[in-house]
């Protein structure tokens, strides 16, 4: 796996997006915490209305703005988005209002939608070998999975000596490297421009048009949504959970949530072997099926939690380990099905339309685990658990094995 590490561009690439997730990792505790100091019980209505804002900007501006930018140099998209990043994180320590924090998140996740898609259309251009590729994604989810399980503990350590809004300056540090090390990497490929052409609304509808005439990315479309329900309630309420209904303190929050972490964890790093045997369809399915599982388990946990039984604390965070490893089995081969769906004039808007269409889940989900959650946990654990248990049945359904994974991009399929 490591030893894609050897090609240069990739390396100071990915090294950057471990700097940058370390600095996100600890924006999520913080911005939890600065919710609940702020909004006291509601913080779990507050910070699901923070996350749905987060995901209107990720669906709104991320396609706009890959149609917009697509002609412009990577490494200074990339850069740009860092930039903006970085400031945004260093006004977050010195709100003092619900508004404030939705302001501001928006315009932070405007620049990661524009970050992200771009950095990830890069990397099969900087790796074309699809097994080269393969392990970069696991490597890439091992990245995200460390920064679920080291984060939260970095964070519970400084937690003892620091204020909490003094997290966010870890954020900034974060982004400002993440930025530097883009900016000294060489050479970076540009994207293929035989398809700039045509209206601004054709090329950002483009992606969602060729997602839609692909069975093995409607497919992956349900597979998004069985995260995005089983994530909506980890992300939202853990902080209610471990505050409320446990009555702990600020590192349990760290503490559930690396244990999210540790579950992916352990999958990412046998992600290779795991596709070799199963393939991706069967593996992908395989998550769905653990974390719908483990998001009914919940219900009956969060029940058991509010009559007051002693191992409820326990079984969360089991549950929460099983989640999490449930989901790096859907979202680490994913990548596969896009890279396969398609070629050089089209990965960026592909990727793009992934981006925006996995984050619409979240629009559905978030406020869903935060407003229904506010009222009762159980019932909002109880939704999400239908929503999981129906996609992945979808999902089933919806691309068979040896159904083409790949998509046409003849001319007068894709022209204005």
């Amino acid at each position: 796996m490591f030893n894609v590490l050897r090609e240069a561009r990739y390396r100071n690439l990915f090294i950057a997006q471990v700097l940058a997730l370390l600095g996100t990792g600890l924006l999520t505790v913080a911005l939890g915490l600065l919710a609940y100091d702020i909004a006291g019980a509601d913080a779990g209505a507050v910070l699901g209305t923070a996350l749905t804002i987060k995901m209107v900007a990720y669906v709104g501006v991320a396609p706009v703005i890959a149609a917009v930018v697509n002609r412009l140099p990577a490494k200074a998209v990339l850069v740009g988005a860092d930039l903006i990043r970085l400031g945004i994180a260093v006004s977050l320590p010195f709100l003092t209002d619900v508004w404030q924090i939705y302001l501001l998140v928006f315009v932070l996740q405007s620049a990661s939608a524009t970050f992200t898609p771009a950095f990830q259309s890069l990397i099969p251009l900087v790796l074309p070998d699809e097994r080269q590729y393969t392990k970069a994604l696991s490597l890439s989810r091992l990245a995200y999975d460390l920064e679920a399980l080291v984060s939260p503990l970095l964070a519970a350590v400084l937690l003892t000596v620091i204020p909490f809004n003094l997290l966010f300056v870890g954020t900034a540090i974060g982004f400002a490297s993440s930025a530097a090390l883009v900016l000294i990497t060489t050479r970076l490929p540009a994207h293929a421009t035989t398809l700039n052409a045509g209206t601004v609304w054709h090329r950002t509808t483009l992606g969602v048009r060729i997602f839609v005439r692909t069975p093995s990315l409607r497919f992956l479309m349900l597979m998004n949504l069985v995260v995005g329900a089983t994530t909506a309630l980890v992300l939202v309420n853990t902080v209610v959970y471990a505050r409320d209904v446990f009555a702990l303190d600020n590192s349990s929050v760290a503490l559930a949530l690396a244990c999210y972490g540790a579950g992916s964890l352990v999958v990412a790093l046998n992600v290779p072997r795991l596709v070799d045997h199963l393939g991706d369809r069967r593996l992908m399915l395989s998550g769905a099926t653990t974390s719908a599982v483990a998001l009914l388990a919940t219900v009956g946990m969060t029940a058991a939690a509010a009559a007051g039984w002693s191992g409820a604390w326990v079984l969360l965070l089991l549950l929460w380990v099983g989640i999490g490893a449930g989901n790096s089995m859907i979202s680490t081969p994913s990548s596969r099905l896009l890279m396969r769906a398609s070629d050089d004039s089209t990965r960026n808007y592909i990727y793009t339309a992934q981006f925006s269409l996995s984050h619409a889940c979240f629009l559905l989900t978030y406020p869903l685990a935060g407003w229904i959650g506010a009222a009762s946990l159980t019932l909002a654990a109880a939704v999400l658990a239908i929503i999981a248990i129906a996609a992945r049945i979808a999902a089933g359904r919806s691309w068979r094995d040896g159904t083409s994974t790949s998509v046409s991009t003849e001319r007068e399929r894709i022209a204005p």
